[in-house]
């Protein structure tokens, strides 16, 4: 509840500190479909980003789940979702089509290999 966690605040953390905060904030954590929701946002607002510059991009269900389950830590919300995709999509993918293992003329597709992401196109 709210009382116990101002109490435990007030414990562990200095009354100068705590004078500075305006007002505290309770949330729930964030479900696993939320998480995953954020991240279907997340792509979607990179694909069109790609499509602007004539690449397409395509995730599987199972590529998105990876990124979700990657990135889902209830106490930090949907903050690592962002460092999941960095890590395993846009850093891989700028790889790839750096180096031509991929045809950005053609659909990229992303999916699940072992314990990361596919490219292939």
């Amino acid at each position: 509840t709210k009382t116990e966690v101002m109490s435990l605040l007030k414990k562990t953390i200095r009354p100068e500190f705590l004078n500075r905060i305006d007002e505290t904030i309770m949330f729930l954590p964030l479900s696993e479909k939320e998480i995953r929701q954020i991240v279907t946002l997340q792509i979607n607002g990179i694909q069109k980003m790609l499509a602007d510059s004539g690449i397409e991009l395509q995730m599987t269900d199972e590529a998105i789940d990876f990124i979700a389950s990657v990135g889902y830590n209830p106490e930090f919300g949907a903050r690592p979702v962002k460092r999941a995709i960095q890590k395993y999509l846009l850093n891989n993918l700028s790889k790839k089509l750096l180096t031509q293992e991929v045809d950005k003329n053609k659909p990229i597709v992303v999916s699940v290999e072992g314990e990361g992401l596919r490219f292939t196109s």
